[in-house]
């Protein structure tokens, strides 16, 4: 496998969506991916710029995906969250979500953020797994929440 780990570029957007389709299937809401290149190329490379992202790269096709954000925390002040790590279901177990987290990580480390966050669903056991093999807190007590675009209009 000649593969490659590198910070995503604008040209990767098209492959790196198709990536966030399958975690969507995967995830048992494929119809939920709404967001378009030209959405993501602003958002990840123009003047509204709100994430980062690695991708891994086998013959110059992108195999694996980690995607971050800055936020802040009105107790901890500055911190990542890790949106989303997704490796194509052909690739997985091969140690490639473990370079993208620790690379990740390693940003985290860098720019000196009081946390590192991230999310992951209760029934994904393999991802449950993955996460307890770092020195992380899985914490069952917080409850997600949202509203949706659609939701919104009412306000």
């Amino acid at each position: 496998m000649i593969l490659q780990i590198r910070k995503g570029v604008a040209e990767d957007l098209p492959q790196v969506l198709n990536l966030i389709k399958e975690l969507a299937a995967y995830e048992k809401a494929p119809n939920e991916v709404v967001v378009t290149i030209d959405e993501m190329t602003n958002w990840g490379f123009g003047k509204d710029k709100v994430f980062d992202f690695f991708v891994a790269i086998e013959n110059d096709r992108v195999i694996g995906l980690a995607l971050y954000y800055f936020k802040y925390s009105t107790w901890k002040g500055r911190c990542l969250f890790l949106e989303d790590i997704i490796v194509t279901e052909p690739y997985r177990g091969k140690g490639l979500g473990k370079k993208l987290f620790e690379k990740v990580a390693k940003v985290a480390k860098m720019e000196k953020v009081r946390r590192m966050e991230w999310q992951v669903l209760d029934w994904n056991e393999p991802a449950i797994n993955f996460y307890k093999k770092y020195p992380s807190h899985l914490d069952g007590e917080w409850i997600n929440c949202k509203l949706t675009d659609k939701e919104l209009v009412s306000f």
